[in-house]
């Protein structure tokens, strides 16, 4: 299929209404615009650059939890939710209790990156592994009782109260299961010759378009990106998300969804999806490079400190992972006194590492707030 000839698919009449049913994707995919060419050879050039520093940082794990926090972040806030980086790196119980349901979805996510990611080290890409990600994201909040874990098995709609008035109805339910297989057949198929990002590109715009759950198609679709991208051994950590520049370009990402179901201009949708990758890519080498300045920083610091060297460096790197402690939480981590908790933290304090953030004389909370700055950007 060339993009030139692309047609995206045809309006069913339904009962009261028309869906919109998407041609397959597995298939091979061509195309005449040069731009394209380029974009991507910059934007896989880019994405090579990102995952070569998971070899070089050294525990880079540490800091894959903060670039998951923060997409689980981004991407429940393109759909609505309200919380925070700051926010989202506390526990539930150091929340004012209006803040706790949006806080749930947010961690909701992360847990559904983070088991995700370890089902790929096991078994491919896969329908089933989306459901089981689907199932976490739902447990618990908003959507709950809206099959998760399932393919759909009713109408949904994009926009608008209902679909007398939705401004974009997927396909109908009966068309889901076999669109969701062909997408799945086409992330896999070495019979056909397009290149990876290509792929997900389309697979994006794809499942967006079936938007095979009651809830939360945004935030699979987008985490379905990465999923991919580490299935296919473009990225060795999950170090890339798409979120931000999704969220910060909301207006021309979904224009250019649109575009493709109602002009065919498939090409518009492939290159703002490489203009994606490669900002991205671009962003997280700067804050790659960020955390490894800080770091050295930080182990030059704490050289100084002594026989509380060794705890302080622990502390730091608990802090790499999840960067707000109490000091009852360090006490637990490091196997100290209270006082010789208090004593490490009023140096880390002093010395602007740790920031206080309650203002109160017991169950105080700290926070690592340069380091927690270097993901707010």
């Amino acid at each position: 299929m060339k993009f030139e000839d692309f047609k995206a698919g045809d309006w069913v009449q339904q009962y009261q209404y028309k869906s919109f049913s998407p041609i397959t994707v597995n298939r091979e995919w061509s195309w005449q615009n040069p731009q394209i060419n380029t974009l991507l050879e910059r934007a896989s050039r880019a994405l090579a650059e990102l995952d070569a520093f998971t070899l070089i940082v050294p525990d880079v794990d540490l800091f894959i939890q903060m670039h998951i926090t923060k997409e689980a972040k981004t991407s429940s806030s393109i759909e609505g939710t309200q919380t925070q980086m700051d926010e989202a790196v506390l526990a539930v119980e150091q929340l004012a209790p209006e803040k706790r349901d949006d806080w749930g979805e947010v961690q909701n996510y992360i847990q559904a990156i983070n088991e995700a990611i370890g089902e790929l080290e096991r078994l491919p890409l896969s329908n089933r592994l989306l459901k089981q990600t689907h199932a976490i994201l739902m447990q618990g909040v908003r959507g709950e009782n809206k099959s998760p874990g399932d393919f759909r098995a009713s109408q949904n709609w994009i926009g608008g109260s209902s679909l007398a008035d939705a401004s974009f109805i997927p396909p109908h339910q009966d068309e889901v299961i076999a669109l969701m297989s062909d997408l799945e057949l086409f992330w896999h198929n070495e019979g056909i010759h397009v290149p990876e990002l290509i792929r997900i590109a389309i697979s994006h715009y794809q499942f967006e378009t079936i938007h095979p759950f009651l809830d939360g198609n945004g935030r699979i679709g987008r985490l379905l990106i990465t999923l991919y991208l580490v299935n296919k051994n473009l990225l060795r950590k999950p170090s890339l998300y798409l979120s931000d520049f999704f969220e910060r370009n909301r207006a021309s990402y979904y224009d250019a969804l649109t575009k493709v179901r109602e002009s065919n201009d498939i090409s518009h949708w492939v290159r703002f999806f490489l203009s994606a990758v490669i900002e991205t890519a671009d962003k997280g080498k700067t804050t790659f490079t960020e955390i490894l300045e800080l770091r050295q920083e930080m182990d030059t610091l704490i050289l100084a400190y002594g026989r509380r060297a060794e705890n302080a460096q622990r502390l730091i790197n608990r802090l790499y992972s999840r960067p707000a402690i109490t000091m009852n939480e360090a006490v637990e981590l490091l196997g100290i006194s209270h006082q010789s908790a208090s004593s490490l933290f009023r140096r880390m304090t002093d010395e602007g590492i740790l920031l206080e953030i309650t203002g109160y004389q017991r169950n105080r909370l700290f926070i690592f707030d340069r380091y927690l700055r270097l993901f707010n950007g």
